[in-house]
Order: C-alpha cells, then structure tokens, then sequence
C-alpha cells in the first residue's frame, strides 16, 4: 500500500457530497428522495451563455489559456465588480479559476504561514476549516449565533483576535444559514482588520442572491480595505453554471501574480471556453438572473412558513443565499441523527448542521435549489416524520 503523507489527515470534505452519494444509492434502490442537500440551482444554465460556449468551441477556445485568465474575462471581471462593489479594480487584479474553491485554497496558500492562526464562520462553508487546518495552520471558530441572526459579533471577534491572527474569513450572505452582513458590522470588522493588520478573504458567492431590498454590500469598499482584502466570486450560483467551473478572485496585484503562480502549478489554467461564456454571462442580459432570485425568494418564503408549523422546529428568514437553517433542539434529537432520519424514514434528503461545524449541532440544513412542488411535499413528509418520534 502507498503511504500517505501525513497532511493528508488534516483535510476534510464537504458532507453534502457524502450525502447526495447516499441519496442516488437509495434512489437506485427504488425510493423517491426529494434533494435538499446540495447547493446546487436546479435552473438550467441561460441559453445565451450556452449559446456562447458553442460559439467558443466554433471559434477555436479549446486550447490554453493564460494562467491568470483570458484577457477579455478578467477585464468583464473588473468592471462588473468595480460597478457592483463601488471600488476600482483594474483586469491585473483579477484571476480566474476553476471554480471558486481554488481561490479558497490559492489564498490561504499564498497569505497564511503554519502556525498563523485564522478566525472563520461556524457553522460555516466547511471547507475553510479543512484548507487553515492542511496548511497546518490554526483554525479558531467564530461562532454564528441565532439571536445574532447568524451574524458576527463583534466582541466574539475581539476577543478571537490574537498577536498570531493573519486571516479573518467571511462570508456573507452566508452558507449553511443565509445570514447576512449588515454594513455597519462591516464596518466594525474593517476597523479592526485594519487595526490588527489582517488579511481578509471576503467570499460573496451569493452576493447577488439577495432578498428583501437587501444590497450586498463588499468589504472591500471601505477605507483602508480593499489593499487587504480578497474577494471570492463566481458564476456557478448567479448564473446555474456548477458545471462550468468557473470562479475567480479579485486581490492586490502582488497577491494576485502569486495566486497565478500558484495555478501554474496546479490546474495551469481555466478551461478558455467557460471564460468567452464568462463573459457573456457578464455582459449579457440579466433577466434570467433577477427571475431566478425571484424564484428562490418565494421558495424560501414557503419552506419558513412550513417548517416554522413543524414540532420542535424553530426556522429563521434568511436576507440571502438558498438556504435555510432551522433549529431542531425541540425534536428532542441530535442534528446527525434527525437528517439520518428524514433521508431513510421519508426520504427527505437533507444535511445535519454539523456538518458546517461543530457549532451546527441543533439544526439542520435545508436547501431550497428544488421546485416549491417539491419544497411543499418535503415539508409534509416532514410534518409526519416528526410526529411519528
């Protein structure tokens, strides 16, 4: 047997994969699961960034590109998030990736030395944890609380912050529970991001799934921030393109060169006909996107209505994402134990809060990236599953 090194324990995985595994297997065994496990729009891909992807093919896109991405994309790149994030940001700032998980990794990589320590979300998106801990750095939880409508608080991060603290992690709107960041705890968070001269790694994958009049609003745009922030962004939620891998990151130039070195020596580059679809999903129409947000936002009204009516329920409105993340203390069951459940019982498939991070146990993760047909008949096979405890 080949050894493995011994890095390769500290890393850890992603659950709703485990469970969507598990999920296909009973599927396969005849049992009807209704998904709401993966984080993944179940809209299809718009026919005009399809129709662009076809017109690259055609064109001759299927050979490398620059590591950093493709002139035309990183430059779409810097005007839209220079017009949505109110800060200027020239192409040389931007690299494209393989989705957005690389920047995660690229970041931590390039910024955090062993022994550093890093403050992320808990419960939180778990793949922070597993990429500070590999780099055999520390890894100090920041707890999301439900009072706090998951929110920061700010005296929390105070008292996290140590002399060895070079990276604080958010994420807003938020994965597993939907919260967001108002713009004065933003401003609380840059003040001592500035104070302790901390690196930021600010990820807004669901900025533009917001709800409720909410604005997204960056990090990045306040003073003394955007020379210390990164921001992570993609298109695989905004525009239903999990598929297409295609992520990138917005840094300071020398970071930047080094996240682009650092992809040399690992994927080389990000595959050239994503990117012309890129940049139409970017400069093309938006209508799809504001239906799909739209969609999402009756979804997510539904799916708080009914679980909020279930026993031993608890469930707060989320202000983005497509998530919810409901207490469960009432049922009596441990979170672990209650997604087994509902996914073997009812055929509910679904995630324990755990799953996120310790500081999840006592809820579960619901995503709502599925039809209200099928939201609706989820929360009765639920409302029964409960009451048979």
């Amino acid at each position: 047997m080949i050894p493995l090194a011994d890095r390769t324990k500290r890393l850890g995985t992603e659950t709703a994969f485990e469970v969507l595994v598990k999920a296909r297997a009973l599927e396969a065994e005849g049992r009807d699961i209704i998904h709401l496990e993966i984080g993944e729009p179940d809209f299809d891909t718009p026919s005009n960034i399809k129709q662009a992807a076809k017109k690259a093919l055609d064109d001759g896109y299927t050979h490398y590109g620059p590591a950093a991405g493709l002139p035309q994309l990183r430059s779409a790149i810097a005007q839209e998030v220079s017009t949505s994030r109110g800060i200027s940001v020239s192409p040389d700032q931007v690299v494209v990736t393989p989705g957005a998980k690389p920047i995660m990794f690229f970041a931590i990589l390039a910024c955090v030395d062993e022994g550093d320590e890093v403050i992320y979300p808990n419960p939180g998106f778990p793949i922070y944890e597993s990429l500070i801990e590999f780099v055999n750095a520390r890894a100090v939880p920041l707890v999301l609380r439900e009072e706090k409508e998951f929110r920061f608080d700010i005296e929390d991060l105070k008292g996290a912050i140590t002399r060895k603290t070079r990276m604080l992690i958010i994420n807003s709107p938020q994965n597993p529970t939907g919260g967001v960041l108002a713009q004065e705890d933003l401003r609380q968070i840059a003040e001592l991001a500035v104070r302790h001269d901390l690196v930021v790694l600010s990820d807004e994958i669901y900025g533009r799934t917001v709800y409720d009049g909410f604005k997204h609003f960056s990090i990045a745009a306040l003073p003394g921030m955007q020379e210390r922030t990164i921001i992570l962004d993609g298109f695989s939620k905004t525009f239903a393109m999990t598929g297409w891998r295609l992520g990138f990151g917005v840094m300071p130039r020398h970071v930047a060169d080094m996240v682009a070195k650092l992809q040399v020596n690992s994927t080389s580059c990000t595959a050239s006909f994503s990117q012309i679809a890129g940049v139409e999903a970017l400069t093309g129409p938006q209508d799809e996107v504001h239906k799909i947000v739209e969609e999402f936002r009756r979804r997510r009204d539904a799916i708080v209505e009914g679980l909020n009516c279930i026993r031993g329920f608890r469930c707060h409105k989320p202000l983005g994402a497509f998530y919810v993340f409901p207490n469960i203390q009432g049922t009596g069951k441990d979170s672990r134990t209650l997604a087994d459940y509902l996914l073997n019982e009812v055929g509910v498939a679904c995630l324990s809060g755990t799953a996120f991070g310790k500081y999840g146990e006592g809820y579960l993760r619901f995503s709502y990236a599925n039809s209200l047909e099928n939201i609706r008949g989820a929360l009765r096979r639920i409302d029964r599953a409960v009451n048979m405890l």
